[in-house]
Order: structure tokens, then C-alpha cells, then sequence
């Protein structure tokens, strides 16, 4: 039994930001050993199935925006297993009075819908001549929306948009924080529909997609089959069930001691890569640890509730020939929106049956997340019969309540990022990794996790590793 490790980076957290970094740097030729507090690895991403239908615990989806998601899948050799989602499912429903209507994918759609007024689409011709903001003062992503495009626009598409992405609201969201390409767009051409044209010929030159035009996917098994893949490939560097004890400096490099289901292990290290959740911090009683904590306190993870009926045979009264709906809080509903899972992808539901996953809380409705089950539930089923027509009690139940869900973006959340390098740049070899920064899909957490794994590298290449190290001293 092994109790002690030398090893380039120790690896702190098993979710995809940790084990996607644990594998960038392998294949840069570092060791790695990646410690996890759970007995499983995979943090938020879980897949289960419960009576013939597939559940996801956590990220329904992800997003095909770059080609360092296909440079991963393809190393750990799943990339021929990616399923993207139906063509149905391009289609975007958002209520407005009680109906749902078709998000407009074009010019000539947003014309003809009945989804926004006369009035609220002749504002969109001023948007182009609006000059942009100061870049020094930090605006909402309400404000920004209402100066560019009117307060119709964000009541009946940012609001509902931000409710799905963040489980958050515009009102206290950041543009720059939380929508950092959109508010680029206008800095840089002055204009969001100028942006938008231009902006495309720059990404086909880098051969990235805008998260608009990107495609969904997933995979046969579900998401959790990236994290098997992952671990099947990092096996030999894993250690689950474990907690961080204490870390010090010794010279050059760290010290970390762990308790373990095998008792007390130390681990020798050039860096530190933490990746655990930023409300995770305070549980940790070490010094090192503390300025963390501190500077990640004030960012709020709202409470989300993850609600999944299935049913045998499809009850609905209406197609559910999409990828779901949203819905703004102007129209005073118990739910944010409902994801038609079975639409979206295949093998979600028996053959002829459905599969629908609701969401309920966040920012803007909290204590609609921590309600008691049977209440949950009977909430969900009243406005689905309302919006959806479906009147029979489902065949399959499961919830999942995250108390501490999606961190926010929100106003103010700069000037952590700020703090988060300060601290990285006076603790040299600690890094800080997460959802909480440089944005929250998982696609984001696999690019953020290729850039942090770059960085270590080229600073390791600088120093000696604890191996060459201790064959030095020996």
C-alpha cells in the first residue's frame, strides 16, 4: 500500500474541471494524482437510470463549441460515441400570456412572431446606432439589454434565457462577468447585430462556433460516460473518498496530507490544482485556504431542484416537437421551465413514452427549491397540466435538490477573478480552477481545464519535479 507520492501536480477535486486538467497534463507528461471527496468521481455530472428511463442529475447537455472538446473525447476514446441532439430540438419555446411560442431563429421568424410586439421589434433597428458602454463602470446585464434592445426584449427572452443558463436573474447578473462574449461584441464593433455578422468570419478562422450556432450532445449513456472514460483512462492516478488534511510549503514545492480510507497519505508536489466547488472552500480548516474562502464567499449559488416525470405513454395535448420552454417571471409560474429530454435525445424514455425534466428555484424563486417533496411535485404537475395538457399522474418520479447549485456571475464578480490571480501570483504553483471562473457549462470546464493545464506546464517545465528532485538528493 502506497502512502506516499511524488507527483508534478496534486490534483484537488474529481469533477470534469479536475479530471479533464488531470488529463491534459498526462498527456503533457506530468504526474498527476487526483483526490476526490466523494467515492465517486464526477462532481455534478451523474447519469442514473430508474424504470427504463434515463436520468440526469446534473447537466443535461453540453455544447460543441470548440475543438478542444473533440481533442479530449478523442484521447480518451469516446468521441465516436457523441450523440447530438434532434433537429427537433432546435426549436425554443418561451410563454408569453399563458401560450408558448416559438423562439424566432431568423430574420423573417422575429417578423411574423406574435412573441414581441410591433413596438418592441421596431426598437431593435436602433440597436446598431447606440453607442457602447464606458468599459470602466460594471453594468447589469438588464441594464445592458434595456440600453441595446428595449424592455420588452429582456422581459420575454433575456429574463426566461438567464432563468435556464444561470437559474439566475438579468438584474443582478454582470454582462462583462457572466456574458463575456456578448459584451464583447459591442465593444469591439459597437454594436451587438454588427458583432454577431462579423464576429461568425473570426470564429470560422479559428474553427470555433458561437454557443448560438453550436450543436448539443451528449451521449448514448448519458453525460456521466465522459467521467468513465476519464477515470478508465486516470485510474492509476485517483484517489476517492479523501480529504485534504493540511499543506505547507517546503522550499520548491508542497506538502499535502491526506486521510484516506487507507489512513494517512502524504503527497509531495510541484503544484497545487484546486478544482473543488467555490462553496467547498470553507470547509477546509488550513491557512493556505483561507484567503480562498474569503475572496469566493460572496459568490451566491442559488438553490435548484431538478424535477423528472416519465410517462409509459405520451400524455401531453400538444407536440412536444422541441427542445422545451421557458418561462419569464412576468408570468408568475411555480416553475422556470421544463427541458423535453426525450425529444432531445434518444433512448430518454420507453419507446412511445416521454421524458420531461423541470426545473424550480434559483435567484428567482429560492424557497420553491427547498419546498418539501410532495409539494414540489404538485407544483410541477399543476403547470404542466396548464401549459402542457397533461393531466396523468407519471409513471416515474425523481428529484434532485441542489442546495447550492450554479454560481452566480453576478455584479462585482470581476473583482474576484481579480483577487483569485493576486492570490495565484503571491502563492506561485497554487492554482484555483472551477465552474465559478471562466464560465459554467461543461464545455467551458474542458476549455478552461486545456488553458489551466498549459500554464502548469510551462512553469513546470522551469523547475525540477519532486521525482528528478528527490533522485538528486538520492
Amino acid at each position: 500500500m502506497n502512502n506516499t507520492y511524488e507527483k508534478d501536480v496534486f490534483v484537488a477535486g474529481g469533477g470534469i474541471s479536475g479530471l479533464a486538467s488531470a488529463h491534459f497534463l498526462q498527456k503533457s507528461n506530468l504526474s498527476v494524482l487526483v483526490m476526490e471527496k466523494e467515492n465517486r468521481f464526477g462532481g455534478s455530472i451523474q447519469t442514473v437510470r430508474k424504470d427504463g428511463f434515463l436520468i440526469e442529475y446534473g447537466p443535461n447537455s453540453t455544447l460543441d463549441t470548440s475543438p478542444i472538446i473533440h481533442e479530449l473525447f478523442a484521447d480518451v476514446g469516446i468521441e465516436d460515441q457523441m450523440e447530438y441532439a434532434s433537429e427537433e430540438s432546435n426549436n425554443r419555446y418561451i410563454m408569453r400570456d399563458g401560450q408558448l411560442n416559438a423562439l424566432p431563429m431568423g430574420p423573417i421568424a422575429f417578423l411574423k412572431t406574435p412573441h414581441f410586439s410591433p413596438a418592441a421589434k421596431f426598437r431593435l433597428l436602433k440597436e446598431p446606432f447606440i453607442k457602447p458602454s464606458d468599459p470602466e463602470t460594471e453594468e447589469s446585464l438588464a441594464d445592458f439589454v434595456i440600453r441595446r434592445l428595449g424592455k420588452e426584449f429582456l422581459d420575454y427572452a433575456i429574463d426566461p434565457f438567464v432563468a435556464g443558463v444561470y437559474a439566475g436573474v438579468p438584474e443582478e447578473l454582470s454582462v462583462k462577468s457572466g456574458f463575456p462574449k456578448l459584451y464583447a461584441l459591442e465593444q469591439k464593433y459597437g454594436s451587438l447585430i454588427k458583432g454577431a455578422v462579423l464576429g461568425a468570419r473570426e470564429r470560422k478562422r479559428r474553427a470555433e462556433k458561437s454557443k448560438q450556432a453550436a450543436r448539443l450532445f451528449s451521449f448514448a449513456g448519458g453525460m456521466e460516460s465522459m467521467i468513465q472514460a476519464l477515470t478508465n483512462k486516470l485510474q492509476d492516478s485517483l484517489l476517492p473518498g479523501s480529504s485534504i488534511r493540511n499543506i505547507q510549503r517546503l522550499g520548491d514545492f508542497w506538502e499535502i496530507k491526506i486521510a484516506s480510507p487507507d489512513g494517512e497519505k502524504r503527497v509531495k508536489a510541484g503544484n497545487i490544482l484546486m478544482t473543488i466547488p467555490a462553496t467547498c472552500y470553507g470547509q477546509l480548516e488550513i491557512d493556505t485556504f483561507e484567503p480562498i474562502q474569503r475572496i469566493l464567499s460572496p459568490i451566491y449559488h442559488p438553490p435548484v431542484t431538478m424535477v423528472y416525470f416519465g410517462y409509459r405513454h405520451n400524455p401531453a395535448k400538444r407536440a412536444l416537437d422541441g427542445f422545451g420552454f421557458l418561462i419569464p417571471r412576468k408570468e408568475k409560474r411555480n416553475i422556470l421551465g421544463t427541458i423535453w429530454s426525450s425529444t432531445i435525445f434518444k433512448n430518454r424514455a420507453p419507446e412511445s413514452g416521454i421524458a420531461l425534466t423541470t426545473f424550480m428555484g434559483g435567484t428567482r424563486q429560492p424557497e420553491n427549491a427547498l419546498l418539501r417533496e410532495e409539494n414540489i411535485i404538485n407544483l410541477v404537475k399543476n403547470d404542466l397540466k396548464s401549459i402542457l395538457g397533461i393531466a396523468t399522474h407519471p409513471d416515474m418520479i425523481a428529484i434532485k435538490i441542489w442546495p447550492e447549485a450554479i454560481p452566480q456571475y453576478n455584479l462585482g464578480h470581476q473583482h474576484i477573478i481579480n483577487q483569485l490571480e493576486l492570490f495565484e501570483k503571491n502563492n506561485p504553483g497554487l492554482y484555483i480552477s472551477g465552474n465559478f471562473r471562466g464560465g459554467i457549462s461543461v464545455g467551458d470546464c474542458i476549455k478552461q481545464a486545456k488553458t489551466m493545464a498549459e500554464s502548469i506546464t510551462k512553469e513546470q517545465m522551469s523547475r525540477p519535479s519532486p521525482r528528478i528532485q528527490n533522485e538528486i538528493q538520492t
